[in-house]
């Protein structure tokens, strides 16, 4: 592309990572588990919801500006952390936190990253959130809360919905691996998507820099698909959530909630936040999408700890609609990941920028000036999952 100015929302990004992404990798980004029907739903369910539009208003002073776990935010948008980021583009993780940096917005760095947290810390020499999934190997999560605060991280994430994988169809039929395995299928699809080789030869960050050379017994690709099919932990519960909480001392983020029973153990683990997150529809297929399920959650917690969303936002009519119906803020996963793989980190920045003007100029639409503004009032029908 000549000049991002002609990219002017999330599905031009899709496009042209569609054609630029090898598609295994593509496709890790781009699908759900099973039927795909709660990933369909994440969005669909969003645009239900209507705008009421208002006139007559001053509403020349705007400021999407927020705060999020009290550090300022450009926007109320925090980067999602999402696996094999450095595979959609070569040292992904690393140009993503960039980005995040540059427009002033909270960056997560996920435990299944091709760059490691130090690869970050290096990097953008600024705070960042770490997200954790917490392995049988408890060594080796103490291991990885230690680094995390060596690399002044700000918060932890705590993803709560992995104790097994769901069944991911697409990744199964692909033969995901990382870097590609070097099958005749996968080397005909890299001949056609010369961008992403040539970026990738610059780097040597082509598998899992958390966990390689750090995890006992992993040192190289075989010894990782081993570790990694046996570590997941289905013993996961509350008490493992106050050992991790004690371990890390700092702000603590709990990822996965559904369920406002949930949620409330959430609060009483003494959460800083919360992220109503179906892993954007890639666990359990036939969950609500996470639009449906905030209001429940909202009125069991509100104000008792802060409330994030993710799943879904493609826009920043989303991030309104999330913001309306009671979150704090949102995370955003593919809508960067597309604009990663289509051009690095200026298509990050630049993914930031339209979901920036779609917020600030929707809001408007509706005669609303600051954030703090933003209630069920701003929507026609907000009541169509209260009963869900």
């Amino acid at each position: 592309m000549n000049s991002l100015n002609k990219v002017t929302h999330i599905a031009d990004f899709q496009r042209i990572a569609r054609r630029r992404v090898p598609k295994m990798f593509y496709d890790y980004a781009d699908s759900g588990s099973w039927s795909e029907r709660t990933y369909r739903a994440n969005e669909s369910d969003l645009q239900r919801l209507l705008f009421k539009q208002r006139v007559a208003v001053n509403i020349e002073h705007r400021s999407v500006r927020s705060t999020l776990l009290g550090q300022q935010a450009t926007m109320p948008v925090a980067i999602a952390p999402t696996g094999l980021t450095g595979m959609q583009h070569a040292d992904g993780e690393i140009l993503a936190a960039l980005a995040a940096k540059n427009f002033g917005i909270p960056f997560t760095l996920s435990t299944m990253s091709i760059c490691s947290i130090e690869d970050i810390a290096a990097h953008t020499q600024s705070p960042f959130w770490f997200q954790l999934y917490v392995m049988r190997d408890r060594s080796f999560i103490e291991a990885l809360i230690d680094r995390a605060k060596a690399a002044n991280c700000s918060a932890l994430v705590l993803t709560l919905d992995l104790q097994v994988l769901g069944q991911r169809h697409k990744d199964i039929k692909n033969g995901l691996s990382t870097p590609p395995k070097p099958t005749l299928r996968n080397l005909l699809n890299l001949a056609t998507k010369p961008y992403w080789c040539s970026q990738m030869l610059k780097t040597n960050r082509r598998t899992f820099g958390n966990i390689v050379g750090h995890a006992k017994g992993v040192s190289d690709l075989s010894s990782l698909s081993v570790w990694t099919a046996e570590q997941f932990d289905p013993t996961l519960c509350w008490d493992d959530v106050a050992w991790i909480k004690s371990r890390w001392g700092g702000k603590i983020i709990l990822k996965g909630i559904m369920d406002a029973e949930d949620a409330q153990h959430a609060v009483d683990a003494g959460a800083d936040a919360i992220v109503v997150s179906n892993h954007g529809g890639r666990q359990l297929d036939g969950a609500p999408s996470t639009i449906a399920a905030l209001p429940h959650i909202v009125k069991a917690v509100k104000g008792k700890t802060e409330i994030y969303m993710d799943g879904g936002i493609r826009s920043g009519q989303d991030v309104l609609r999330a913001l309306a119906l009671g979150a704090d803020g949102v995370m955003i996963g593919r809508a960067f990941l597309y604009a990663l793989g289509a051009a690095g980190q200026a298509g990050v920045e630049r993914c930031l920028e339209i979901i920036k003007n779609e917020l600030d100029v929707s809001m408007a639409l509706c005669g609303k000036n600051r954030i703090e503004e933003l209630t069920r009032d701003v929507l026609l029908n907000p009541s169509i999952y209260d009963r869900f």
